[in-house]
């Protein structure tokens, strides 16, 4: 029973592949995806903890909280990105049937993700995630930008992976086990094995660091973003990114005490300087996702900053504050990539900053959705929830009095304010742009604007769901 989101998630994939087949209609393929995705996210929060896969000390499946919530977000994700695929699909430059099937083939693997509890298990469901987003990055055929990068996401993956499994097979040399459960003890070694079970460690978070798009692991996402159909490019900047902090999650907690003076102190490292770059190089970009692509590369920071605090104070404190960041920017940032897409034209890409001047009075509403969203990822009021989302970051860092982190996601913070003004400011100046009419859209966007809304009247729920 405990397997059930991740059967519901791969007999949509199923689903959808044979209903393109006998109806060759986007709208009924479509809506068997949405359908099967919602239906993931109930299974998956009906779902009763359970194991699977276990021998006489450890599972290597395990659907816990954690593990709700990683399914249920996977699956919303979906969920979202095909609706507002729906007006670039009816173009009919991208075949439907691949598309939803991908799409729903990826989330799959983010279900499987969030209950993995071995090394195995877990990068195979992360590669499960990855692997179909190299295909859906280049499906526009016709697109030489689109195909450009589907190559440089691929080629950097490849290598990432790579890294990853070295680590992996690093740390079982040196301790015989993958089960993570069972790592805290294991990596807790002494003599010729040590220096071979930090390195792996050291490896393995390095490899994972590229789905969260980390420096110097963050070349691929603006590119790759810019040139991808702009409903995969949320799709990459959500469930790809939520894959890989629990991922992270996961082998950060699962190395246990002895490490964190390792783990704490280098994720402290890859935090500083993702917000960094991240923020100041996003000052210079002039396509809106391009700019969207560096935020999300400083929000990555962000979601990684209390980890440094590893050692320093109560693990369980520190992860609670990366999961609760990670549930608001999720919503935050399917809005501001919701608001982008329904102002351009159906299989357009973001365009440049300039061709959304004037756009804030023919689409008054949708303007206004998308500057919320915006204002949210700068952690500003109105946007209550991103506001609440950087307290929590900054609320665990100075409890376990880590100043130097604070100060530096302090500086980012306020950069980010200027990034996020040229992002907002083109949509109220004048000019002659207009939006298309975007009915699903703009419903898309009404939901998720209203979800960003109550997250930020109710940040106490969101916080005590992450707590694992």
């Amino acid at each position: 029973m405990s397997l059930l989101p991740v059967y519901l998630a791969a007999g949509t994939a199923v689903l959808v592949f044979l209903c393109d087949l006998v109806f060759a209609r986007v709208a009924v393929t479509v809506g068997a995806g949405v359908l099967g995705a919602a239906a993931t996210a109930v299974g998956a929060a009906l779902t009763r903890r359970g194991k699977a896969f276990c021998d006489d000390t450890a599972c290597s499946w395990v659907f816990d909280r954690p593990a709700t919530l990683v399914a249920v977000a996977m699956a919303v994700i979906t969920a979202v990105v095909l609706l507002l695929s729906v007006p670039t699909l009816r173009l009919g430059e991208i075949p439907a049937g691949e598309y939803a099937f991908l799409l729903t083939a990826s989330m799959t693997g983010g279900v499987a993700l969030g209950g993995a509890r071995d090394l195995i298990a877990l990068i195979v469901a992360l590669e499960t995630l990855t692997l179909p987003l190299y295909v859906l990055v280049g499906l526009r055929r016709k697109s030489v930008e689109s195909a450009q990068a589907s190559v440089t996401f691929l080629l950097t993956s490849v290598i990432a992976t790579a890294v990853t499994l070295l680590g992996a097979a690093l740390v079982y040399a040196a301790t015989g086990e993958v089960r993570l459960s069972a790592l805290t003890t294991a990596l807790d070694v002494s003599g010729p094995a040590r220096p071979l079970a930090g390195a792996g460690l050291v490896l393995l978070i390095a490899g994972l660091a590229f789905k969260v798009a980390v420096v110097p692991a963050h070349a691929w996402a603006p590119s790759t973003y810019d040139g991808a159909p702009l409903p995969v490019a949320a799709y990459l900047s959500t469930a790809s990114k939520l894959g890989g902090i629990f991922a992270l999650l996961y082998v950060v907690v699962g190395a246990g005490p002895a490490w964190y003076h390792v783990t704490g102190p280098a994720l402290g490292v890859l935090a500083g300087l993702t917000l960094l770059a991240g923020s100041l190089v996003a000052l210079r970009q002039r396509r809106m996702v391009r700019l969207l692509a560096w935020s999300s590369i400083a929000q990555a920071g962000f979601l990684l900053a209390p980890l440094a605090a590893l050692g320093h104070a109560a693990p369980a404190d520190l992860v609670t504050a990366t999961v609760a960041y990670t549930v608001i920017y999720l919503i935050v940032e399917l809005g501001a990539f919701a608001g982008v897409i329904s102002l351009r034209p159906a299989g357009a890409d973001g365009g440049d900053l300039a061709e959304y001047a004037g756009i804030g009075r023919s689409a008054p509403l949708r303007s206004a959705a998308l500057a919320f969203a915006v204002v949210g990822l700068a952690g500003l009021p109105p946007a209550l929830a991103g506001l609440f989302a950087k307290v929590f970051v900054l609320r665990a860092l100075v409890d376990a009095r880590a100043w130097a982190m604070v100060a530096v996601v302090a500086v980012a913070a306020v950069v980010g304010l200027a990034v996020y003004l040229r992002a907002l400011l083109p949509l109220y100046r004048s000019g002659t742009a207009a939006a298309p009419r975007a009915v699903l859209g703009s419903v898309v966007l009404g939901v998720l604007t209203l979800a960003a809304v109550v997250a930020g009247f109710a940040p106490q729920v969101i916080f005590s769901l992450a707590r694992p």
